[in-house]
């Protein structure tokens, strides 16, 4: 009588780790390697490499990405894991990336281990009385669910009044929202594709 084994997949190095959240961010913004080389004043063949984790960027070139993809240069750090076993897989609360500040009003952590899956977990703090008061649009499907708090959303041009409990979903609309509360709205935000 045989057994079967279950298949464990090897954790990701940090350099493996950063170069799925790279092609992720490319992907989602639906460029090419061509196009990511010639804003970036690089070779296409090294864009790959660094996508393939076999070449590490330097900080300028993390700057650089950073501005080009529109995101926070702290998104391409933190990748630490607890032990080399969870690497990839668990995002411990200590060792969560931080996407945001209090100035704006909302503060973000990715919960997820990286961008390279489908979708992105987030745990999204929106401070008292913050906005987001133009309406954004993203090629995404995305869904939230409200731990705490108020929070106002309005998806293609409805708002919906959200109490703790509450969830949400949209795919492709215009939205844009704001924390009618005295104090911070938590919202568990999952986004697809990735566009942190």
């Amino acid at each position: 009588m045989s057994q079967s084994v279950a298949h464990r997949e090897e954790p990701l190095s940090a350099t493996q780790l950063l170069a799925h959240d790279l092609r992720a961010l490319r992907k989602a913004r639906g460029l090419t390697l061509a196009e990511i080389a010639m804003r970036l004043q690089r070779s296409v063949g090294w864009v790959s490499q660094v996508e393939r984790g076999l070449s590490t960027p330097s900080l300028a070139d993390l700057r650089a990405f950073a501005e080009l993809f529109d995101v926070p240069l702290s998104l391409f750090f933190g990748h630490e894991a607890e032990t080399e076993d969870e690497r990839g897989f668990v995002v411990r609360a200590a060792r969560r990336r931080s996407l945001g500040t209090s100035e704006t009003g909302l503060v973000e952590e990715l919960l997820s281990p990286d961008l390279g899956g489908s979708f992105e977990m987030l745990r999204s703090v929106f401070a008292p009385g913050s906005e987001l008061p133009e309406p954004a649009l993203r090629k995404t499907e995305e869904a939230g669910y409200l731990a705490s708090g108020r929070f106002d959303i309005e998806i293609d041009g409805v708002w919906h009044h959200l109490a703790e409990g509450d969830s949400f979903r949209f795919a492709a609309k215009p939205f844009r929202w704001r924390n009618p509360g005295d104090e911070p709205a938590v919202v568990i935000w999952v986004i697809s594709p990735p566009v942190y």
